[in-house]
């Protein structure tokens, strides 16, 4: 039964680090797909948007834009380039049909490196893509005259420009709500599993001090029952 105690206790450790080894698996590859995608749609639209050299761009929108994305491919190169070093790892561990094997995964040392790549991939970067979208609106639909005809003050491209910020700007704050909600539940659940998991980890100890225990009381038990 001691034996048993232990193989049990030994095979939840296990389980518990495979658990966190497909978890930094899954962050790595949503980061290096997130990252390859948004950082190509952002140097195209940087390479494909065409100024207008006869329109005077106020020079604060064209720095904003310059500066949005280079910030933006560079997040995500980041992210891009912790996926590509650490997911061949794992990758190499994962494929190997050994419950041992887990201890040579560098998921645990590089968690850290992990946790940040996700959050500049799926946090700071999607947010840098939504003002990506606003400024390229912005750069795009402000030359935009307005016809003689019409007497209206505003121009149709800055009309344009502003109906796309009012759009995006309550999307972005819905995106920011969700992702602290988000991030406040799975601290949670993780919490909550942690304080099961531990829960699980003491019941195996004190039954193993119990067996320990009725082990040690059967030896001092048994030289009184050969000689009486």
């Amino acid at each position: 039964m001691n034996i048993s105690a232990m193989s049990l206790n030994e095979h939840s450790l296990q389980a518990l680090s495979w658990r966190k080894l497909y978890l930094s698996r899954a962050k790595l590859k949503a980061s290096s797909r997130t990252s390859a995608l948004l950082s190509g749609f952002a140097m195209v639209a940087m390479v494909e948007v065409q100024l207008d050299t006869s329109y005077p761009y106020p020079p604060g929108l064209l720095i904003a834009f310059s500066a949005c994305t280079t910030v933006l491919v560079a997040v995500h190169l980041f992210a891009l380039m912790v996926s590509t070093c650490i997911l061949p790892n794992i990758e190499a561990v994962s494929n190997v049909h050994n419950l041992n094997s887990v201890k040579e995964s560098p998921h645990e040392r590089m968690h850290r490196h992990i946790e940040l790549a996700w959050a500049f991939s799926t946090v700071i970067g999607t947010l840098l893509f939504l003002a990506e979208v606003v400024l390229l609106c912005w750069v795009k639909f402000l030359p935009v005259k307005q016809p003689k005809s019409n007497n209206t003050t505003i121009s149709s491209g800055v009309a344009a420009a502003i109906t796309s910020t009012s759009i995006m700007v309550p999307f972005g704050l819905v995106f920011i709500v969700f992702a602290v909600h988000f991030y406040r539940s799975l601290v949670s659940h993780k919490t909550d599993r942690q304080f099961q998991e531990l829960e699980e980890l003491s019941n195996l100890t004190r039954l193993q001090n119990e067996l320990d225990h009725r082990g040690e009381s059967s030896i001092m038990q048994s030289p009184s029952s050969h000689f009486p």
